[in-house]
């Protein structure tokens, strides 16, 4: 899949080489014919982020349309003609947006600022994974996926592993990501750098009294361990508070369906440590988690990564600060 999305972005950007090329090139120091920058992010937590900073001092636009399955998205034709005529891009980095460097390293990008999240923080597991590490080694925190449950399953080719690409689901690390931003945002719009930072100040005060919340959750809980019936793209979030986890998939992997060894070896844990929740990521079809838990008699409640949310959410105005509130609220009640 990873294959085909990055042939159909090079095929893409291609055809389009002669209509962008037609574009012309921005002024590198100037904002975009109606005063703004025109901003353009590819995942909701960076969105929001951005609106929290700046507002309606910019002209802002999320790529990925609201319910949508973000590791499945496809560029259009009219979304890279948008990247190219945006003053500031904001994406992830990282294998699933392996798509964008191929469009970005093919068009003209001197008048954009391209930001990656994953150059805004200390990507803890980035390097053991490229020296071929074990992702487990030299962290003590309990994580258990399909691959304990079926010793003859691997979920990935020999010598590639899983690492979380989420690295805005901890509120320090968004933190570090809005002060990122902020600059980037402050040095193309110079004029109004005073308000981005004041608004940054004021938000990332908001993101403490989150990740102090959160905190005395978990200090005060009856136990330390959750369990994802579902993919597990919170490992920054895990790792953050010192929680214990069981996944039926690690990280964002493409499995759907889980085999009945993971099922059983999921539910024998939640019955052992009388587990009274079993989550299920957002936009997921939560289907293996309903059976974990009618087996179990406990609940299902939704952990939110941020990277999208359904269009009722964003039409209701949801923001990361409330989506994880919700993570903090149903973490309650999973830890006693």
């Amino acid at each position: 899949m990873k294959h085909i999305r990055k042939i159909c972005a090079v095929i893409l950007t291609i055809i389009l080489g002669m209509q962008i090329a037609g574009c012309g090139t921005k002024n590198v120091n100037s904002p975009s014919e109606d005063g703004r920058l025109k901003v353009i992010t590819t995942i909701f937590a960076s969105y929001d982020f951005v609106r929290q900073i700046a507002g309606d001092k910019v002209n802002l636009s999320m790529l990925l349309k609201p319910g949508a399955e973000s590791h499945s998205y496809e560029p259009t034709p009219r979304d890279i003609i948008a990247i190219q005529e945006c003053d500031v891009f904001i994406y992830v980095g990282g294998e699933n947006d392996a798509w964008i460097d191929d469009i970005l390293s093919s068009i003209d990008t001197s008048g954009i600022r391209t930001v990656k999240l994953l150059d805004c923080v200390d990507t803890k597991y980035h390097e053991e994974i490229v020296e071929g590490m074990d992702s487990e080694e030299g962290h003590d925190h309990e994580h258990h996926d399909e691959d304990e449950a079926d010793s003859d399953h691997d979920h990935h080719d020999e010598g590639e592993e899983e690492w979380d690409e989420h690295v805005w689901t901890s509120p320090i690390n968004a933190m570090s990501i809005c002060n990122a931003l902020t600059d980037v945002l402050s040095t193309r719009d110079p004029d109004n750098a005073d308000m981005y930072r004041e608004n940054c100040e004021t938000y990332n005060a908001e993101l403490a009294d989150l990740d102090e919340y959160t905190r005395d959750i978990v200090e005060n809980a009856k136990r330390n361990t959750i369990v994802f019936g579902d993919r597990f793209p919170v490992r920054y979030f895990i790792e953050e508070y010192g929680l214990s986890y069981y996944a039926a998939f690690p990280g964002c992997a493409q499995e759907n369906e889980a085999s009945a060894a993971t099922i059983a070896f999921l539910i024998d844990h939640i019955k052992e440590q009388q587990i009274p929740v079993v989550f299920k990521i957002e936009l997921s079809n939560g289907n293996m988690a309903e059976t974990i838990a009618e087996d179990c008699n406990i609940k299902v409640e939704t952990f939110y990564t941020g990277h999208n949310l359904s269009k009722d959410q964003f039409d209701a105005g949801e923001t990361y600060l409330s989506l994880m509130y919700h993570n903090a609220d149903v973490l309650k009640e999973a830890l006693n």
